[in-house]
């Protein structure tokens, strides 16, 4: 009967162990992925950042243009 506790003990001490290493494989997985996610997020605000800006140089160029059109329209 004392085997029977002992060879019962060790198995959960195996499962527990299997499951350890399965839940800390499973850790580093997700950690892994959200590292990558936050590097994709951080180059898309970037990118975006680039964009915002070159669309706002793009629409100040317009601007003063049209205003120079209506100046030049305003004297004749």
């Amino acid at each position: 009967m004392a085997a029977a506790s002992v060879g019962a003990g060790a198995l959960a001490v195996k499962s527990a162990s299997r499951e350890s290493l399965q839940g800390r494989d499973t850790l580093v997985r997700l950690t892994s992925a959200v590292d990558n996610l936050s590097s994709q997020v951080d180059l898309f605000r970037r990118e975006q950042a680039a964009v915002s800006t070159e669309v706002f140089a793009r629409l100040s160029d317009a601007e003063r243009a049209i205003a120079r059109l209506e100046g030049i329209q305003d004297r004749h």
